[in-house]
């Protein structure tokens, strides 16, 4: 749906179409590994992980539509964070937008605007972020 970078350091050498396919399979299993090993329901399932150079942070709204941020590994809030960029940016400059049709990309110059302000504006945003 959309892809956008901040502060990445180190490239994947790997096409965006390519990272994008490994990154959906991967939240593809790992959802469903922890959906299964858990002993209660996961209600909220799959959130983050964290490696020792950064986190992983996941969050899927109701509608199945899925939010995706790499950090490093001392950042706090992020799922506050994804779920206020939904609501604030993804539906007001994309679902608000008469020509955009679900299913297809964000490629409307205003919500990337808005989303690159809404980012920069957080204090998540600085040179820790990957």
């Amino acid at each position: 749906m959309y892809y956008g970078e901040w502060n990445r350091l180190k490239q994947s050498g790997i096409t965006k179409d390519e990272e994008a396919k490994l990154m959906y399979g991967m939240l593809f299993s790992l959802k469903s590994f922890v959906n299964k090993i858990s002993p209660i329901d996961p209600k909220e399932g799959f959130l983050f992980y964290k490696t020792n150079k950064y986190a992983l942070h996941y969050v899927e709204v109701s509608s199945g539509l899925k939010f995706v941020l790499n950090t490093d590994t001392t950042a706090t809030g992020i799922k506050d964070f994804l779920l206020q960029l939904y609501s604030k940016i993804w539906v007001e400059y994309v679902v608000r937008n008469p020509l955009w049709t679900i299913g297809s990309p964000a490629t409307s110059d205003l919500f990337k605007a808005k989303l690159d302000e809404f980012v920069r504006a957080s204090p998540l945003f600085g040179p820790k972020i990957i």
